[in-house]
This record gives C-alpha cells, sequence and structure tokens, in this order.
C-alpha cells in the first residue's frame, strides 16, 4: 500500500450529531476535533464484520477459493463500508478447509489492501451439531467432532490467521479443544448447537468468550425451560454475535436478547453469503441447493414454502434501521454494534479514535426504514472507488 497523503475529513458524529474535522497522516488518525462546518454527513469508523461467507457473487465456500475472489470480496465489503471483516470458511472435508485456509493467507500477503481489511479467519465448523436445525446449511456428511491436530494443521496452513472458532460444545472433546484454541490465542464461540447448560457451561469455563448468531442454528421448536439459549443469555462470560437483518430474529426477539446481554457483551454481524448483493431471483448454491433471493433480502430454501432461511443476503448496513426504527436504539448505539463492539475482538479495530487505522465510512441516512448509502470508505486513509 502506497504513501497516504495528509488529508482533513469532514462529517457529523452518530452519537452527538455535532460537526466532525478528522486529520489522517499516513493512513493513521492523527486528531478528532468537533468543529462547525456545513457537511450533512455522518462519519463513522468503518464496519467490522466478524462473520463473512461471501457477497456480491464472491463465495469463500464455493468448490474452489483463489486469490482473485478474495481480492474481489474485499473491494465489495468496501462498497458497502466494510473495512475490517473475518473471512467465514464453513464446515468441510479437511482437505477443503486447508485449500481455503492456505489461499486467504496467500490473499493477505500478495496485497497489502486484503491484508489490512482480514483481521484473521473464522472457521465455523465443522464440530458442530449434527442434527437437522441446529447444523444450518452445513453440510451433514463434513460434521464431526473436534480434533486437535487438525486445527493445528489449519493454523499452519492459514499461517496463524484463524482467530475464530464456533464449535458445538455437546462433544465430549470440546472441553479440551477449547482450552488448546485460547491458550493459542484463538476466541471460541459456542454455535449450532442444542448443547444442554452444563456442556456449555463447561465450554465457557474453558475459556470460550462467544455466542455465534444467537437465536439462529437451532431447532424450530425448543423446550421453554431447557434450551440452549437461556444459559448463554444469562452468562455473563459469554458476548453474543446477533444477525440484526430483520430477518433471522424478529425485533422483539433481538430486543430481549440485547437487553439481556446489554451493550457490552454485543455485536452485530452480517453472516452475509455470495447471494448477498445480487438481483433477486431463484439460484442454485453449492451448499443450499436450489434458494430464491427476494427483493427484501429474505433468502429462502426453494422447497415450495418459502419460509427457511437459507443464508444471509444483506449486508451490515441492512442492520440500521432494524436497530434503530424496530429495537429502538440511537443511530450511534446501533453503529456501534457493527464498530467498536467487534473491534474490541480485533485489536481495538472500528473505532474513530487517535492512533487508529484510518478506516472510515462516510454515510448519508435521514433515519428512513432505508439503510443508509455509503457516500466514502477509507480504508487505512485510501478512499475506496
Amino acid at each position: 500500500m502506497s504513501a497516504v497523503p495528509s488529508q482533513r475529513l469532514l462529517g457529523r458524529d452518530p452519537v452527538t450529531g455535532r460537526g466532525l474535522a478528522v486529520e489522517v497522516e499516513g493512513g493513521v488518525i492523527r486528531s478528532v476535533e468537533f468543529a462547525d462546518h456545513g457537511e450533512r454527513q455522518w462519519l463513522s469508523a468503518g464496519f467490522v464484520d466478524l462473520q463473512v461467507n461471501g457477497y456480491a457473487g464472491h463465495d469463500l465456500n464455493g468448490p474452489t477459493l483463489d486469490v482473485a475472489t478474495v481480492r474481489a470480496l474485499c473491494q465489495a465489503l468496501l462498497k458497502v463500508g466494510v473495512t475490517t471483516f473475518f473471512p467465514t470458511i464453513i464446515t468441510a472435508p479437511e482437505a477443503r478447509i486447508v485449500a481455503a485456509l492456505r489461499t486467504i493467507r496467500e490473499a493477505c500477503a500478495q496485497s497489502p489492501e486484503v491484508a489490512a481489511m482480514v483481521a484473521g479467519i473464522h472457521v465455523e465448523g465443522p464440530h458442530i451439531a449434527p442434527e437437522d436445525g441446529p447444523r444450518g446449511a452445513h453440510p451433514a456428511a463434513d460434521v464431526r467432532p473436534p480434533d486437535i491436530a487438525e486445527f493445528d494443521r489449519w493454523q499452519q496452513a492459514a499461517g496463524g490467521h484463524v482467530k475464530l472458532v464456533t464449535l458445538s460444545p455437546h462433544w465430549p472433546e470440546a472441553p479440551a479443544y477449547v482450552r488448546h484454541l485460547v491458550k493459542s490465542g484463538v476466541l471460541v464461540s459456542l454455535g449450532h448447537t442444542s448443547a444442554d447448560a452444563a456442556q456449555l457451561a463447561a465450554a465457557v469455563d474453558a475459556g470460550a468468550t462467544l455466542s455465534t448468531h444467537l437465536g439462529n442454528g437451532s431447532h424450530a421448536l425448543l423446550n421453554r425451560r431447557h434450551n440452549h439459549l437461556w444459559p448463554q443469555l444469562a452468562d455473563d462470560r459469554l458476548t453474543a454475535m446477533f444477525i440484526a437483518d430483520g430477518h433471522h430474529l424478529t425485533a422483539a426477539q433481538l430486543k430481549v436478547m440485547l437487553r439481556a446481554k446489554g451493550p457490552g457483551r454485543s455485536l452485530v454481524v452480517s453472516d452475509s453469503v455470495a447471494l448477498g448483493g445480487l438481483p433477486a431471483g431463484k439460484y442454485r448454491t453449492p451448499i443450499g441447493g436450489k434458494v430464491e433471493l427476494r427483493p427484501d433480502g429474505f433468502l429462502a430454501i426453494d422447497d415450495g414454502t418459502g419460509n427457511y432461511l437459507a443464508g444471509a443476503a444483506l449486508p451490515l448496513l441492512a442492520a440500521v434501521p432494524v436497530l434503530v426504527g424496530q429495537v429502538g436504539l440511537t443511530f450511534g448505539e446501533a453503529l456501534a454494534l457493527m464498530t467498536s463492539a467487534p473491534g474490541r475482538l480485533v485489536g481495538g479495530r472500528g473505532a474513530l479514535a487517535v492512533g487508529q487505522p484510518a478506516d472510515l465510512v462516510a454515510l448519508d441516512w435521514d433515519g428512513s426504514v432505508s439503510f443508509p448509502r455509503v457516500a466514502g470508505v477509507w480504508s487505512r486513509g485510501v478512499k475506496s472507488g
């Protein structure tokens, strides 16, 4: 990445509404001051998305993955305000996971722009619940128990880039596996599970600190008293990741879960798949099979009912009107769930603060049901597009 000249960026603070002046030098924020000016666009830290399977036709979990796909995905994410993300690899045979990890590592090595955006890799599975419902769209044939030696092979292929692993703690091997990952500096998240309270507690005792898309990846019908949701909501050692696209959780569910966890233990992810951002219509995917992408971003399994989700197809931006208009958060509170909240887990990114990388996004938004428009985005001070 070439040297970035000094620049002064103007916008409005999403928290206070006051004018901001941000001085950037060498790709780093050097000063942040309130200032009177006529700029009406909002200025925020760039979005941090810890769960991206793909977007705009670029698939991280397709039959083959190459460096060009990773680079194209980064450019597509910048257009929707994402400046930091975790490429997410789901359940697959080990050889395919290793190949994908190696490719992402190579993309980071070849491109400073990719390296600036990829803060780590999220491996979601393959150590998840095998039954229908909790397994979600993950292929049943590739679900398998946690294996420390396999993780070590992943990390070797990734060059240490694996920073987050999602698993179900119902496996007997889970506590030892969690301890090994935590000792290796990897975040462990609980998801795609129907584990009981004791199994969940054992994983948290071993060092798990996150819940993956809480409220999703579960049976459609749950015991009202004994299920995997209550223990995770109640355990203050767990931070919950939520998909706030208006489809994966109802407004009431999301509001109650956010209240239970609080802003300090909550963050938002997109969990977007490759069909995200594409025109509405019917598609065939390698993992979900026949699906239909509706104009409102609902990605449905094309089974004649249209009632079941086949993945997430909206970017983080789509969470803003849901969190503000349906849940009742302020604009600043909503943006924090997709900037500073996830950023705390990746070295303090997602903060518009002195000394932080100049990863910024300018937004047009009038508080309506439409999600904000990205008016400008900067990665390490370099304006995209």
